[in-house]
């Protein structure tokens, strides 16, 4: 018996084997590139798997890029300062009358005013920066 034949001796017959297709080692991909694959993973009724062998590349690695580009769009937004829109809103005429919509326009000069969940706060001129941050 050669020690080459495996039909033989059942104890030491191959169970599996794994087909490798297509270039092997390390490939390099540009930002872009990257950036396109996952943008197609977050399509609806994408299937990361389908999208990462079109593209030669395991799930798990597209899934660690998704990972990456969270944390990094994650650090960005903790980098900038979070704004809340502002609303530039008339008021109506019909509410005071011309003369003490005219004084309190130039007492009002200046003012900034926030309304937040009906809550408003009213921060007037002169007020120091650690006021308005707060």
């Amino acid at each position: 018996m050669s020690e080459l034949d495996l039909t033989l001796d059942l104890e030491r017959q191959p169970r599996r084997f794994e087909v490798i297709n297509g270039a092997g080692g390390r490939r390099n991909w540009s930002v872009d590139d990257k950036a396109r694959i996952i943008a197609e993973t977050l399509e609806p009724n994408a299937v990361v798997s389908e999208v990462a062998r079109r593209y030669g590349l395991r799930p798990q690695q597209v899934f660690a890029w998704r990972r990456e580009a969270r944390k990094q769009a994650a650090s960005v937004q903790q980098d900038s300062p979070a704004f809340v829109p502002a609303v530039v809103a008339p008021e109506p005429l019909a509410r005071r009358p011309p003369k003490q919509r005219k004084l309190q326009a130039t007492r009002d000069a200046g003012m900034i005013e926030l309304e937040i969940d009906g809550i408003a706060m009213r921060v007037g001129r002169g007020a120091d920066t650690r006021t308005v941050a707060a």
